[in-house]
């Protein structure tokens, strides 16, 4: 099958973002004539025999990352200005023919796990609009879980470039620090601030990482590292249960299915306790490092107070602003503690290559965050804030789902372990879903394809248990909507199943319009699957086509 051009892949990227129903993953997006131009002189390019190897690539950056000709706001009108030139990781990144869409949306300033500080709006998750996409790279990891574009540059610093990535269910990678400079990048904390990749596809990924490496002479803190050799035979580190805290129900199971997976793998796992990482971990916002936030962005808060509430997000400020008051000497009294820390760090893995956990405790709803925003916040870093501060590299990967929601683990090395965290993560098979269709993603429907390109195979035909309905739904193009009933009120429906790998499943989900969601569904055998469903609302006064059988046959009847 031939490969889309830059240009068809641009045109297709425009008709989905104004199709998407998701605005508030974007603070800016590209003229579509510019970017078409763009794409266009890409397509020349390769025609012309330039070698290209992220040609027409499309990739979404984060807004607190410049990119020359959009606005860099870093969640925040007031802040905003016009880059003019790129920030070295885009630029590279272009210079192999990657295609900038457009600037995501984020926690303001860098500064949250959630997804909900900004301005902008909050980032709603791929999966469940109802709950958070996490933060503060919010933007970036939904549009990639849509299925928007390829990749998504992130930043992280407390867990910004990982978090977000477990919630939607794709892989998030974040470098040792300093192997990409983050000139041209907003700092959140200059020294430890890291520019991170979302993508569905671990290999891209990585491939575009690599692509961001090395020193530019500019950043004084980049540079490129010793990279660490793969070892003849793996071995990991997971925390004993009562380290994990408190996770959410179910997600202790799937942690522990995951290390399974790994012993099955023939990874050798160790369990050891990982206290100094939670103690260093804790350093973050509950210290002195603190003051590097106000260092960052502090004047620009101190100087637009009348703004809190409105243009800047009140939580946002007061931990800014509280960053004006540690002390130089609680500052250098936090560093000798961090430093007695990593000394107390080192044995954990001298003989291991990774510690393997969760990537964060729980998937809060949007109204929890609402209601504690920074209690909820603080607990989702708990397996997260310590990497940075211990120059550590970290690798966010899906790992299955948990009551319908996607599941993430993560593994965390020695600097330098960038690649060998890739290596290790791939051991693993990645899991998939088996989906039901019933109407336009039916093998030959209008929507097949999107299955198709999302990695999805066909595992046979297969039909309801007894106690569903079929509807046209008032729509167009008209399409089915199934609904669960009493059992002596349905019939059986006919049907697909499709397995998809979850990686790939936000982009069903996130891009349902209402009434159609996902939900579970029986089939005739008893196995319960994913499937498009919809809502009952959404049944009345609507034509009633059960007893067909199936949308092919009342299609059939139609002539169509």
């Amino acid at each position: 099958m031939r490969s889309r051009s830059a240009e068809e892949r641009a045109v297709v990227f425009c008709r989905l973002a104004r199709e998407s129903g998701r605005p508030e993953i974007w603070t800016s997006l590209r003229d579509e004539a510019d970017l078409l131009r763009e794409a266009q002189e890409i397509d020349r390019a390769v025609a012309q025999g330039a070698r290209l190897p992220l040609a027409g690539r499309l990739v979404a950056v984060k807004d607190n990352i410049d990119v020359g000709g959009l606005v860099t706001t870093a969640g925040s009108r007031s802040y905003a200005y016009l880059p003019e030139k790129d920030s070295t990781a885009v630029a590279r990144l272009r210079a192999q023919g990657a295609l900038v869409v457009g600037k995501t949306n984020l926690d303001q300033f860098a500064t949250g796990l959630v997804g909900t500080r900004s301005p902008f709006g909050a980032v709603r998750n791929a999966w469940d609009r109802g709950r958070i996409s996490g933060g503060s790279s919010s933007g970036s990891s939904v549009a990639v879980a849509l299925g928007l574009v390829d990749f998504a540059l992130g930043t992280d610093t407390a867990g910004s470039g990982r978090v977000p990535a477990a919630l939607n269910g794709i892989w998030g990678v974040k470098p040792t620090r300093g192997r990409i400079p983050a000139s041209g990048v907003v700092p959140a904390c200059r020294s430890l601030d890291c520019v991170t990749v979302f993508s569905v596809d671990p290999i891209l990924a990585n491939q575009a990482v690599r692509t961001m490496f090395g020193p530019d002479g500019v950043d004084p803190l980049a540079s490129r590292g010793i990279p660490v050799a793969p070892a003849a035979r793996y071995r990991v580190v997971v925390p004993p249960p009562a380290e994990l805290g408190d996770l959410a129900a179910g997600w202790a199971e799937a942690f522990q299915d995951t290390i399974a997976a790994f012993a099955s793998a023939g990874v050798e796992v160790v369990e050891r306790s990982i206290r100094p990482l939670l103690d260093a971990a804790a350093l973050l916002y509950g210290g002195a490092f603190v003051a590097e936030r106000y260092a960052a962005v502090g004047e620009h808060i101190r100087a637009h107070q009348d703004q809190i509430g409105d243009d800047l997000d009140p939580t946002v400020a007061a931990i800014v602003l509280g960053g004006s008051t540690p002390t130089a000497a609680e500052l250098f009294a936090d560093l000798d503690r961090l430093e007695l820390l990593k000394l107390a760090a080192l044995p954990i893995i001298a003989d291991a290559d990774a510690v393997l956990t969760p990537t964060t405790t729980r998937h809060p709803t949007l109204a929890e965050v609402d209601a504690d925003p920074v209690g909820v916040n603080s607990q989702l870093g708990r397996f997260t804030n310590y990497a940075n501060l211990l120059d550590m590299a970290a690798l966010a990967f899906p790992a299955g789902t948990v009551h319908g929601l996607p599941f993430g683990a993560m593994l965390t090395g020695p600097a330098g372990s960038d690649d060998l965290l890739m290596v290790l993560a791939q051991l693993v098979p990645q899991t998939a879903l088996d989906v039901f269709v019933v109407g336009a993603h039916l093998s030959g429907q209008p929507l097949n394809h999107e299955l198709r390109q999302a990695g999805g195979t066909l595992v046979g035909q297969a039909s309801t248990a007894s106690c569903y309905r079929l509807y046209v739904l008032d729509a167009r193009p008209s399409k089915p909507g199934l609904l669960r009933v009493a059992a002596d009120a349905g019939e059986s429906i006919r049907g697909e199943v499709w397995r998809v790998p979850e990686a790939r499943f936000g982009t069903f989900v996130g891009g349902l319009p209402q009434p159609m969601c996902m939900g579970k569904v029986e089939l005739a055998g008893g196995q319960q699957v994913e499937g498009f469903v919809c809502e009952s609302v959404a049944t009345e006064g609507v034509q009633d086509i059960t007893g067909y059988g199936s949308w092919l046959a009342w299609l059939a009847s139609r002539g169509q």
